[in-house]
């Protein structure tokens, strides 16, 4: 080795010694890099790919979940926000053009995780497809309002004339009759979470339901038993989904398995239920 490389004290022996110094930090950072990407490949690898299907309710589109969608992909979720024609078909035929079309979105991202967030209608075509399906990626199911026992507002109202245009064959399933949907599906055989709302902005429709409501279902009928938990929240059906409270909880209850009974009372400035 030169004398210069070995005292420094030379100006023209700087510049080499610099450029060593320079290439060897180079070399300690990408090695460092690349140690970081293997650990993180490795804690990626040990993790599960977690997608959840959105399934919106009658009468409406995919877009009435783009609050959640956006939330749920912010919360690390991939998501499959599907949309179905909800009024085109019975419920026999939507469920598995819906359920399918999720899951297959869901399995293209290579989930390995599957949970189901619905809103109204949405959760009875989940009952409905499990079934008779075996999912071997399902993890937990979130149901928004749904008319897990029917609705008395729906058989009210399927004597209105016009009413087959306007809620469509499967809108004439819901009720609490003979030819109930909800009512012939059995006990939920999955982990399933329940949120009810209790405020309702239509006191005509409102009427007709003998009991606490959101406007179209009783917080009674959204109840199905199997479920893991349930939680009323003070809400109306038709935009509940959209609610910061609502979607806090729906993401609590995808990582745990239950609903943050603490914050929830915080929020509604009461004591926590036991």
């Amino acid at each position: 080795m030169p004398y210069c490389e070995l005292t420094h004290k030379s100006a023209n022996c700087r510049r080499p010694i610099r450029f060593l110094l320079v290439r060897s930090t180079v070399a300690v950072l990408a090695a460092a890099a690349l140690l970081q990407l293997g650990w993180l490949q490795h804690e990626a690898a040990g993790k599960p790919q977690e997608c959840v299907v959105l399934l919106h309710g009658l009468g409406r589109t995919a877009a009435s979940m783009a609050v959640l969608d956006k939330a749920l992909t912010g919360a690390g979720f991939t998501v499959a926000n599907v949309g179905y024609p909800s009024r085109k078909h019975p419920i026999e035929r939507l469920a598995p053009m819906a359920m399918e079309l999720g899951i297959g979105e869901c399995r293209g991202r290579s989930a390995n995780v599957i949970h189901f967030v619905t809103h109204s209608m949405g959760g009875i075509l989940v009952r409905y497809y499990l079934a008779d399906h075996r999912l071997p990626e399902l993890g937990r199911v979130l149901m928004l309002a749904p008319p897990n026992k029917g609705s008395a507002l729906a058989d009210e109202l399927a004597s209105l004339p016009g009413l087959r245009l306007l809620s469509g064959p499967a809108g004439l399933q819901l009720g609490t009759g003979k030819d109930s949907v909800p009512l012939k599906l059995g006990p939920a055989r999955f982990e399933l979470g329940v949120i009810a709302g209790t405020r309702s902005i239509n006191p005509i429709l409102s009427a007709i339901i003998p009991e606490s409501d959101d406007g179209k279902v009783s917080v009674d009928n959204t109840r199905l038993e199997g479920m893991v938990d349930f939680l009323a929240l003070p809400h109306t059906h038709t935009f509940m989904m959209r609610s910061s409270r609502v979607i806090r909880q729906t993401i609590h209850f995808l990582r745990n398995g239950g609903f943050d009974r603490t914050r929830a009372s915080a929020e509604l400035g009461r004591a926590p239920a036991p």
